[in-house]
Formats: C-alpha cells, sequence, structure tokens
C-alpha cells in the first residue's frame, strides 16, 4: 500500500514540475517578446547615466561623415570604371548609415529620454528635435550639401539644451 501511494504521489509530483516548467517557459517568453519592447531606453535598463552632450557631438561626427560621403558622392559619380562604382555604393551606405544614427539617436534617445512633456519650451524643443530628424531624413534622400549644412545647423541649435557639463 506504501508503494502504490508512494508511486502515486511520485507521478502527481512530476506532474505539477512538468506543468510548472512549462508555465515558466511560456512566461518567459512572454516577457522576452513583450517586455523590451514596453521599457526600451538608450541601453534598455534604464540606467540613469546620461551624457547629452557627448551624443551631439556625435551626432556632429555623424553629419562630418555625411558631409565627406555627400562630397565624395558627387566626385565619384561621373567616373565608370568598377573601382568608382563600387566605392561611390560604398560612400552611398555610409551617408545612409551616418543619417540614420542621427535620426535613431533623436528618437531613441533624447525624444524618449530628455525632452519631456513638462518641460516650459517642450512644443519649441519637439520641433527643434523633430527637425533634425527631418534634415537627417532629407540627407539619406539627396546628396546636397545644403541639406548637410541644414542638418548641421539644426544639430548645433540642439546645444542650447545639452551644454557642455564641467566636472
Amino acid at each position: 500500500m506504501n508503494t502504490q501511494l508512494s508511486r502515486k504521489n511520485s507521478l502527481v509530483l512530476n506532474y505539477l514540475v512538468l506543468n510548472s516548467s512549462v508555465l515558466k517557459f511560456f512566461l518567459s517568453m512572454i516577457v522576452i517578446l513583450f517586455l523590451p519592447n514596453s521599457l526600451y531606453a538608450h541601453c534598455q535598463v534604464p540606467c540613469g547615466i546620461y551624457d547629452d552632450y557627448a551624443r551631439v557631438q556625435k551626432m556632429l561626427e555623424d553629419v562630418k561623415t555625411i558631409e565627406k560621403s555627400v562630397s565624395l558622392v558627387s566626385e565619384l559619380s561621373p567616373k565608370n570604371d568598377p573601382q568608382s562604382k563600387n566605392q561611390l555604393v560604398r560612400w552611398v551606405m555610409n551617408k545612409e548609415k551616418h543619417a540614420q544614427n542621427i535620426i535613431s539617436t533623436i528618437s531613441d534617445y533624447f525624444l524618449t529620454q530628455r525632452v519631456k512633456t513638462d518641460q516650459k519650451d517642450y512644443a519649441e524643443r519637439l520641433k527643434k528635435h523633430h527637425k533634425v530628424i527631418l534634415l537627417a531624413m532629407k540627407t539619406k534622400q539627396n546628396a546636397s550639401s545644403e541639406h548637410v549644412k541644414n542638418l548641421k545647423n539644426s544639430v548645433n541649435a540642439l546645444l542650447i539644451y545639452y551644454p557642455e557639463h564641467k566636472h
């Protein structure tokens, strides 16, 4: 009798452990699939470590790279040799990447972390940040130094909100 009861208890225990593991698996999958989207921050923790000035400087570095890319696209465009065509494609891709870096920095960092609805100049800040996104998009769509100049001016205009922090 004890052996039979022990066997039944063992089966029940195994059933509970198995169902618990299955439940844990499904709960883990729900967390993995849905939680990262709702908690996204620049480092996805959020860590509370911010260096706004450094991010603006990085965007200005991206602008310089876009500027060089536009210049080389113009220089390489008339050439028909395979090497020039290859380099042309690489510079266009480079321009796209750095413009996207700026768009991502504004939308994933500044608009989600630093531009707050309770700021007295919220609408002005939002417009200035949005302008940077639009101008970065323009540099992706065009190989015009005028768009790059406008982008550089717009990124520089953000420095009033994010001055260099002296330690």
